[in-house]
């Protein structure tokens, strides 16, 4: 692979990363739904370590607006409680046995705003995130063509497959931020 063609590659890589850490925030964002995403990554002071959720408990939805947490260990059951109880999630944990419920608010006018607000400026972290990878990568490139290892027409065709590439995650960023939305407005 050129040398410029393994800047890019590397570029892409952050960006795939940095696309994937966007929706993985924008789906832990409280909808008027259960979904185990809103819990799974919830870290848990578990024997001393921060563990996330989905790693010492299952959680199923027996229905659209309850979630079942189920732990591997009962021990884990109160670190459980007090992970969700401090989260900002404004979910009060109910037990049964061995198993913790969460029953989901139907969501006010004004927290789905504040909602909107918040996933918004995920997503804006996320596209500010994607243009800071696509600076640094076109002056590596730029770095690349001074050290004469890249010409300046490949350094023309890189800089654009690079504002190409995020135009593309960019875009998917905002095609999932429009879907979230969708999904808190939707009563």
């Amino acid at each position: 692979m050129a040398a410029g063609d393994t800047l890019v590659h590397e570029g892409e890589d952050k960006m795939k990363k940095t696309l994937g850490v966007t929706q993985q925030a924008l789906s832990g964002i409280r909808t008027g739904r259960a979904t185990p995403a809103l819990v799974e990554n919830l870290k848990v002071d578990y024997y001393g370590a921060n563990a996330p959720l989905k790693q010492i408990a299952a959680v199923s939805t027996p229905d659209s607006k309850t979630l079942e947490i189920r732990p591997w260990d009962k021990n884990a059951i109160q670190p459980i409680e007090k992970a969700i109880a401090q989260s900002d999630l404004k979910l009060a944990p109910q037990r049964q046995g061995e198993t913790i419920r969460l029953i989901i608010p139907p969501l006010t006018q004004e927290r789905r705003l504040e909602l909107i607000k918040v996933s918004k400026k995920t997503g804006e972290d996320g596209k500010v995130s994607i243009r800071a990878i696509r600076q640094e990568t076109n002056n590596r490139l730029k770095d690349a063509k001074d050290a004469k290892t890249i010409s300046d027409d490949e350094l023309r065709k890189l800089t654009a497959l690079v504002q190409k590439l995020t135009d593309q995650y960019t875009g998917e960023i905002d095609e999932f931020l429009a879907h979230k939305e969708q999904e808190i407005t939707t009563l």
